[in-house]
């Protein structure tokens, strides 16, 4: 059977085996930024379950830019070799190793979300993990109750141009084929994206051109750090989803924007300036709830686009790849709650059976297909 979902896709050099991307799913379980087993495993196996792309996590590119302190970093070469384990794991089960990387700006020194995903405090200062002065655009907290962020000053702007920078390249040693910039959900990008975040008024505030500017100086510098045979990927939120945010059309300008600094997929997502979380959005969440988003950035920006939120049955993203509505559609939770699910998604859409399966267990899986088979036949022919 032919499928969309099922078709390759290619950018500049680097071809995807199907659209299915893993989203990125930050694990709070490193290290002083390290990457570890934990990583290994949970990525790798979403590479073993077919997804075309594994997005791992974001990696902060300085240790104040982590959320957490479980946040993986890659701010330093020490951090280069392990991450290159687990890309050279993906890349072997036949997925496009990827990599988001960011800045938490005022969304930072918190709990891990298990924990609470507060602010830190007694009983983390008790095991050692002390808490940090976070960075802003301009010093508005998220809430009335958290911390007051330090404005930026022109020095600390130059010096996380040079952090996005630097991390870029050490991605490139460490074999991640796609790179994606994260300017969602409430960090320091979003922030500078937004009026409610953004009150600056210099160069990097007020209207919303200047507030794109500090984002896409960042994609200039990553682009020039990034090989150019291998795409660039930016995450938004599409529309802030509170009183005074940003709207469809903001993130419209910025697509077209993105693109002509060498942006190859804009990653349609939406929510987080309002809160430590997505509160204050007033999106109704319902099945592909933001997939309007990737068909009006894909029908208007000119740009390829990536879908996200509630995509639930092989059916669904078949739907939304066919119709044009995005190019590639992302999976987060449903990939947590069966890795196999690009796998499933094959036998239903495009073949029956077990030949596209790990070799290691497909057999197994055939096997007991035949078995099942019998045992139903010999069922029914004692009726």
């Amino acid at each position: 059977m032919s499928s969309a979902l099922f078709s390759p896709l290619t950018q500049r050099g680097i071809s995807l085996r199907n659209r299915i991307a893993a989203s990125p799913m930050s694990q709070y379980s490193a290290v002083d930024g390290m990457a570890n087993d934990w990583h290994l495993v949970t990525f790798g196996k979403l590479a073993q379950g077919g997804a075309g792309l594994v997005m791992i996590e974001t990696a902060a590119v300085s240790p104040e830019g982590r959320g957490t302190h479980g946040d993986l970093g890659l701010w330093n070469d020490a951090q280069i070799a392990p991450l290159a384990r687990i890309v050279a794991f993906i890349a072997a089960q036949g997925a496009v190793p990827a990599l988001q990387i960011g800045h938490a700006g005022r969304k930072a020194s918190l709990q891990r979300p298990w924990e609470g995903y507060g602010r830190l405090g007694e009983k983390e200062a008790a095991r050692g993990e002390l808490p940090w002065p976070t960075l802003a655009p301009s010093a508005v907290p998220m809430s009335p109750e958290d911390a007051v962020p330090g404005a930026l000053d022109e020095a600390g702007i130059a010096q996380l141009l040079q952090q996005f920078e630097t991390t870029a390249a050490r991605a490139a040693q460490a074999g991640v084929q796609v790179l994606e910039v994260h300017a969602a959900h409430g960090y320091l990008l979003h922030q500078f994206l937004s009026p409610l975040s953004n009150l600056r008024d210099d160069a990097w505030g007020g209207d919303a051109r200047r507030r794109m500017a500090f984002p896409l100086a960042v994609l200039r510098r990553v682009r020039a750090a990034w090989p150019q045979e291998r795409p660039l990927w930016l995450r938004v939120s599409a529309v802030d989803g509170a009183e005074g945010g940003r709207t469809l059309d903001d993130t419209l300008a910025l697509a077209r924007a993105a693109k002509a600094e060498g942006v190859d997929l804009v990653d349609c997502s939406s929510g987080g300036i309002a809160g430590l979380a997505t509160a204050g959005s007033r999106i109704p969440r319902r099945l592909g709830f933001q997939v309007p988003f990737a068909q009006a950035v894909r029908a208007q920006a000119g740009i390829a686009s990536m879908a996200v939120g509630l995509i639930l049955t092989p059916q669904q993203a078949e739907d939304i790849v066919r119709s044009g509505q995005a190019d590639v559609v992302a999976l987060g939770r449903e990939l947590l709650n069966n890795p196999n699910w690009p796998l499933h998604a094959r036998q239903a859409l495009v073949q029956p059976g077990f030949a596209q399966w790990p070799p290691q267990y497909g057999w197994w899986l055939e096997k007991r297909a035949a078995i099942l088979q019998q045992l139903d036949g010999a069922a029914a022919a004692q009726r």
